[in-house]
């Protein structure tokens, strides 16, 4: 008969038999007798991908692999599993079974046998689990973490197999591991990434079983008998460690005081360390890059934070992914290194040292969009173009406006001035101005090409030439 888990049970026993013979287990059935029983339908070919992604599916087929002798017997029973050959399993304490199909369509009855828990075992083990409330949130996850396995190593409970654990039997006819069992095997280790449940059942305990002695034994934990004062006393340092019961903490909801507000960001980015110390760096090292790196992520961070903490963040695109290239400008100019590092900086960039001075100004004044019209001249279309003059004739009063000669596709020059205008892909204009013969930004784009422009002429008054990085 079967009931709402999905459990189908072979005698009248809720439980069935676990084979437990002792309180340790020794002597304990691997056959696994009549029990509760999880039958699990075939599963699909498993093609590029592995059997085992969890941990503890990696451990049983340690097991598996460790305790084979004839390793090419398990690639054949990995292949038969890995093209669907095996059917339905059938899980049970002590005994996993499926039918599988070899190569030529020939079906076998495989069976592996594992040693079930004995009832001693079982009780070190439910009774390390009601102690650790974590092993059992882990195990209603579907999660057998590590240290719950440890756990239950060290109250004497080995819940993964070990080399010889796994004994199969085949009517194929073969002692050891043969493609059949190992194809099995590698089967049940699916199951398992996904319910470790399936390893308990097969230990001796199903999953209904195993919750529901674990809640008697936390209600048994939560009422002990007291002794007057003492057993009062000791109620309530448990009530204190384990928290604030759920109806007084719904009862107090609406006379708890808010939440204080999140503190404010720092003023400036922290500081970084300091490696100028009297113990030599190891080759290969250089301690005032790393200076400089350590500084930069302080930076980064610091303005990461604040973008964070700013009104409609949510509603922003995401960075733009820099080349590295581009970061090698970025990190000149929010670091500004001494020559030797800049002088690095520059190699990365892939620019000559006065063209990473140019490219940290551009930068400056607009990341990686001022960057790409220092860099690049585009064509325009047509009727952007036409566009672009017509905006160009409106943006000055009658008689105000200065003589423009076309000096490329789409950068316009002051005659008579080393100014110049240069028109980006969204239609916002960039002035430059020329420096030692060379074309450098002048200042932030502007909707408008005469204050982008301004912007240029106050900056050559202000006297904003130098503002690079040292090479």
């Amino acid at each position: 008969m079967s009931d709402d888990y999905g459990y189908d049970y072979e005698d009248d026993s809720p439980y069935g038999v676990d084979g437990s013979e002792g309180d340790d287990g020794a002597g304990a059935s691997r056959d696994g007798g009549r029990g509760p029983e999880r039958t699990f339908a075939a599963l699909p070919p498993a093609h590029g991908r592995g059997f085992a992604t969890s941990w503890w599916g990696r451990a049983w087929l340690q097991a598996l692999e460790d305790t084979a002798l004839d390793g090419q017997q398990l690639k054949q029973g990995r292949q038969l599993a890995r093209k669907g050959g095996v059917g339905a399993v059938s899980v049970r304490p002590g005994r996993i079974t499926a039918m599988v199909r070899d190569r030529d369509g020939t079906a076998y009855r495989s069976d592996v046998l594992l040693q079930q828990l004995g009832a001693g075992a079982w009780d070190r083990f439910l009774d390390m689990a009601v102690d650790r409330a974590g092993h059992i949130a882990a195990l209603l996850d579907r999660e057998m973490p590590p240290h719950l396995v440890e756990d239950a190593a060290g109250a004497g409970v080995e819940l993964l197999p070990g080399i010889g654990d796994l004994e199969p039997e085949c009517t194929c006819g073969a002692w050891d591991h043969c493609p059949h069992s190992g194809a099995l095997c590698y089967q049940v280790a699916r199951l398992l990434d996904e319910d470790p449940f399936v390893l308990l059942l097969m230990r001796g305990r199903d999953e209904r079983r195993l919750l529901d002695e674990l809640q008697v034994r936390s209600a048994a934990r939560a009422v002990r008998p007291g002794d007057g004062g003492e057993g009062e006393a000791t109620g309530a340092a448990e009530r204190e460690i384990n928290g604030v019961p759920a109806g007084k903490a719904f009862a107090a909801a609406g006379i708890l005081p808010p939440l204080p507000a999140p503190p404010s960001a720092p003023g400036a980015p922290g500081l970084g360390p300091s490696l100028d110390t009297e113990t030599p760096p190891a080759p290969g090292i250089d301690p005032a890059a790393l200076e400089v790196l350590a500084a930069d992520s302080a930076v980064r961070a610091h303005r990461m934070l604040l973008d964070a903490l700013a009104p409609g963040h949510e509603e922003q695109p995401l960075p733009v992914e820099l080349t590295p290239q581009q970061d090698a400008v970025r990190l000149a100019a929010d670091a500004r290194p001494d020559a030797r590092i800049g002088a690095r900086l520059a190699a990365g960039s892939g620019r000559p040292p006065v063209d990473l001075d140019a490219a940290v100004r551009a930068w400056r004044y607009g990341g990686v969009a001022a960057l790409a019209v220092l860099d690049e001249e585009w064509a325009p279309a047509p009727e952007d173009l036409v566009r672009a003059r017509a905006r160009l004739g409106e943006a000055w009063e009658a008689g105000e406006r200065p003589a423009l000669r076309a000096s490329g596709r789409a950068r316009w020059t002051v005659a008579g001035a080393d100014l110049q205008l240069r028109l980006d892909r969204d239609g916002r204009w960039w002035p430059y101005r020329k420096e030692r013969g060379r074309w450098v930004s002048a200042g932030p784009a502007d909707d408008d090409p005469a204050g982008a422009l301004a912007g240029a002429e106050d900056g050559a008054a202000d006297g904003m030439s130098g503002v690079g990085v040292a090479v």
